[in-house]
């Protein structure tokens, strides 16, 4: 597996009277599990958008790299997932239906996808539900299915926008289990949030804010870079100071 980073250099982007990203700026390093934390409007969907190709930026520019080398985007494409915040899926089709639809749109192998599959049920934990549709499934079981989804091609860069909002805690526990697990394997995890929280739980964070990212680093680092106890005080803080 190429070991994938991301740059983002000033980029601005506007969503009609909306200035999404205002000069944003980080850098996504291979291996870390980077959160990108900011409350809702802040732009975190509009990067995470970008950062797949979704959305081309106005102005500034996103590079990637492979092994420390430059690539150009078309050929780190192949290789990263994304996950939506919306609801992505198809109510009708069943848990082990959803994974066929993914095998076929990824044109992979019988001899690829069926231990895969087998794989990502198991840790999952949703082996016992392969046949129940997906409208019948729990907030947090619905999440694991989009995750498979995402997964089933093996990519190397994963993206995931707020995947753990709406989900009661015992399903956000497990899917960080989950996410802890595939950093552990070298991917490239971005995912974002509005939960405080769950910024200590990252191996690096991005603060963003009105489209423009505040600081980043080792969370432990910024916060004491920032002179605050927690991310919710460092926030409550700015709001105060923005009035």
């Amino acid at each position: 597996m190429e070991r994938i980073g991301i740059r983002v250099r000033g980029v601005r982007k506007r969503l009609g009277k909306n200035q999404a990203l205002d000069r944003a700026d980080a850098r996504f390093e291979p291996g870390f599990l980077h959160g990108v934390i900011g409350p809702d409007g802040a732009g975190k969907t509009t990067l995470m958008r970008t950062l797949i190709g979704l959305l081309k930026p106005d102005q500034g520019e996103i590079a990637f790299e492979a092994s420390g080398k430059p690539v150009p985007f078309a050929e780190v494409r192949p290789s990263m997932a994304y996950m939506p915040q919306q609801q992505s899926l198809y109510p009708d089709l069943s848990v082990a239906e959803h994974l066929e639809f993914f095998r076929d749109l990824y044109g992979l192998p019988e001899g690829v996808f069926a231990p895969r599959r087998e794989e990502l049920l198991r840790i999952t934990r949703l082996e016992r539900f392969a046949e129940r549709r997906a409208a019948q499934l729990s907030g947090g079981m619905y999440k694991k299915l989009g995750l498979m989804c995402a997964l089933l091609q093996s990519p190397s860069v994963l993206l995931l926008d707020e995947p753990t909002n709406g989900v009661d805690p015992i399903s956000r526990r497990e899917f960080w289990d989950l996410v802890y697990r595939l950093s552990g394997q070298g991917i490239l995890v971005v995912m974002t949030t509005a939960y405080m929280d769950e910024a200590e739980r990252c191996g690096r964070v991005h603060l963003l804010e009105g489209g423009r990212v505040l600081a980043e680093g080792e969370p432990r680092s910024v916060l004491e870079r920032e002179g605050a106890a927690s991310f919710e005080e460092l926030f409550l803080r700015r709001a105060v100071e923005a009035r």
